[in-house]
């Protein structure tokens, strides 16, 4: 009777775990979640609001080799952790913004998103650090935010580096314009099911992973929290300087050293669902986008990963980290 009692216990515990795991809450920014390295607030007033914005700045303080990490749309800081591991190892300071609207930072009730009012927070972020020279990566639509502060703050950029940016086309050139609202009730609609089916067909080849899930965890915790509508309404602010800002124009601006790190299975291609009549453009071809980049970039050099997408940091770390290295070291 005891031996049925104890093994009742523990299926008690370990239900009551799964649903514990399964009922996770988190709220506008993300408490509870932990970061892989301790976080730190910037406070700094913005557009008539008092906002925090959240970092990691991890690595030895005295050194001149610092380096800027910015994160894609559908992430914040946390994914930068194996990159932020390696990099330490080869004696950099490493800073990790979670941008405005993102992440553990503030999330405005409105905010005029724009990717120079971000690089002017991060500017502002890197000055409050008293930090004058970095070397700086931006993955996703942190690439388009990483060319407008390459372009717009020269002096403070060493090198550049992207990492399957968006923005390698004029989307607003393509696509139709919608309104917040349009993109605020798709946000609503959101659930972690559609979100897992996005990532796995459009970033890994129809393949997935218990890596790959954890990267769902902030999503899965704020969509069963009480702050989703103001993180939602966030979210689709976001959009705006996406299809709004012509970074192709801004590529023959960048004066620093670039590099191209380009997954060429890529097809990542906002707004394609909603394309102007007549418009017949496949958008998302990174395999002829990096090469055209290329050839716009003055001084900057291409560097494919065959058969890999937008998340070549995931889907073959091994591969990746290669290609960073040779991006870093020369």
């Amino acid at each position: 009777m005891k031996k049925y009692f104890l093994a009742l216990l523990c299926v008690f515990v370990l239900l009551s775990q799964a649903v514990a795991e399964d009922t996770i809450t988190y709220n506008k920014e993300l408490d509870g979640f932990d970061y892989p390295f301790k976080v730190s607030t910037f406070n700094f007033d913005s557009q008539k609001k008092n906002l925090k914005m959240r970092y990691m700045d991890i690595g030895n303080k005295d050194t001149e080799k610092v380096i800027v990490l910015l994160h894609g749309k559908n992430f914040s800081g946390y994914y930068w952790e194996s990159v932020a591991n390696d990099l330490l190892q080869r004696k950099y300071r490493v800073i990790i913004p979670d941008q405005i609207g993102f992440g553990k930072s503030s999330k405005p009730d409105f905010y005029q998103y724009s990717f120079g009012q971000l690089a002017l927070n991060t500017k502002s972020l890197l000055d409050n650090l008293h930090i004058k020279k970095i070397d700086l990566v931006g993955h996703s639509m942190g690439g388009m935010l990483a060319t407008t502060f390459a372009v717009n703050y020269p002096q403070s950029v060493n090198k550049l580096i992207l990492i399957n940016p968006i923005g390698l086309e004029n989307y607003g050139k393509y696509v139709q314009f919608k309104d917040v609202n349009f993109f605020y009730k798709r946000e609503l609609a959101k659930t972690l099911d559609k979100a897992r089916a996005y990532q796995k067909k459009n970033y890994y080849d129809g393949k997935w992973s218990s890596e790959y899930e954890k990267l769902l965890v902030p999503l899965k915790g704020m969509l069963a929290g009480e702050d989703w509508k103001i993180v939602a309404w966030n979210n689709a602010l976001t959009y705006g300087p996406i299809f709004s800002e012509n970074i192709v124009d801004r590529l023959s601006q960048i004066q620093s050293k670039t590099f191209l790190i380009i997954g060429t299975r890529d097809k990542t291609g906002p707004g394609r669902g909603w394309k102007k009549d007549g418009v017949t453009r496949k958008l998302g071809e990174y395999n002829m986008l990096g090469k055209n980049a290329k050839n716009t970039i003055k001084d900057s050099t291409l560097i494919e990963l065959p058969g890999l997408g937008h998340m070549p940091q995931y889907e073959n770390y091994d591969a990746f980290i290669q290609a960073f290295h040779q991006a870093i070291d020369e």
